[in-house]
């Protein structure tokens, strides 16, 4: 697995080897660093050259899993399978049935705004979108990328009905959203889903029927085959390690949970801050070791394993873990392929 580089001004240089890496750091030429899981060199010297190499993007997207491939003509640098954000519809509905108790109830409350025009993308489509969008920028933070290969989604409509109809789909209105912004970051090509079967079939690889397997031919498979149809270089997969990511989901503006407990009294529930650290932030502790923080309670918090989420323990001493970073997803890394 290569290691992504960056100049002392945060661009990104083309990728090096771990070997290498070390000997930056050992002669102090380089400072190594983590990424939201990727391990990274800074150079503290000027690089012997810029010129990079063409890298390209390749992005299956989906509505349980999506996945991302890094590659260039030489390496596949990156298989990325995360999970897709799946709560949001939910939470949007708990959050306006709640509201509308709260106003039958002689609670101190504001006025329904009726026929309020909403605007925008659904609450659920942009958050799909937006978490995109957010792999993809932290991607181009480390890799000097070029292009950007997508498989384009299309939006299902009933027979009998016109096209247009497809217009007002939140999907469609989604994508395009998502395209525009993406095209700001690297230029944006779109391949159709026969497309990339047809790659699939030329290269000789077959996709898992399975699509919540975590394995490389249940979505990375396809994201390789975009990525490797912009830069060529290979036949058959060079890389099949992957890296798993899966969102964390905050309770922002939920302060208490939805029912009371015993005596009327609504425990705390909710927020972005627990005893001073940020949610989902890195931390080391003195005995649980690297972990995330969850929630708070009697001046202690929460501790989480950042590869699967389990909760290490709920009594933790703020004093006793170092801040590393902040951090908004898990992840975890797969045996080598």
């Amino acid at each position: 697995m290569f290691v992504p580089v960056v100049d002392h001004n945060q661009q990104p240089l083309m990728p090096t080897t771990p070997s290498r890496a070390r000997r930056w750091m050992a002669s102090g030429k380089a400072t190594g660093f983590w990424k939201r899981g990727v391990f990274c060199v800074r150079l503290n010297v000027e690089p012997s050259g810029r010129e990079t190499q063409p890298i390209a993007v390749g992005i299956d997207p989906g509505s349980k899993k999506e996945a991302l491939t890094v590659k260039s003509e030489a390496y596949t640098y990156l298989n990325i399978q995360a999970d897709a954000v799946t709560w949001v519809k939910n939470a949007v509905e708990t959050r306006r049935n709640m509201r509308c108790a709260r106003r039958q109830r002689k609670t101190p409350h504001r006025a329904n705004r009726q026929n309020r025009a909403r605007g925008g993308l659904p609450p659920s489509t942009k958050a799909r979108w937006q978490w995109k969008l957010r792999l993809c920028n932290w991607l181009a933070k480390m890799f000097p990328i070029v292009q950007f290969v997508v498989e384009d989604i299309k939006a299902i409509t009933k027979e009998g009905k016109r096209r247009w109809n497809r217009s007002f789909s939140p999907l469609e209105v989604g994508k395009a959203w998502f395209y525009e912004l993406l095209a700001k970051i690297a230029p944006v090509r779109l391949k159709q889903g026969w497309e990339t079967k047809e790659l699939r079939d030329d290269a000789g690889l077959r996709k898992s029927k399975s699509k919540m397997a975590e394995v490389f031919n249940a979505h990375c498979v396809d994201s390789w085959v975009l990525a490797n149809q912009y830069v060529g270089g290979h036949v058959t997969p060079d890389n099949e390690q992957m890296l798993y990511i899966t969102p964390l989901r905050f309770c922002r503006r939920q302060l208490h949970m939805l029912q009371p407990a015993k005596g009327g009294v609504r425990r705390r529930q909710g927020g972005t801050q627990s005893m001073g650290f940020k949610r989902g932030s890195l931390v080391k502790h003195v005995k649980r070791g690297l972990a995330y923080i969850g929630g708070t309670n009697q001046g202690r918090v929460s501790l989480h394993s950042v590869t699967t989420g389990k909760r290490l323990c709920t009594n933790a001493k703020p004093v006793d873990c170092q801040f590393l970073t902040f951090n908004s997803w898990r992840y975890c890394l797969s045996p080598s392929g």
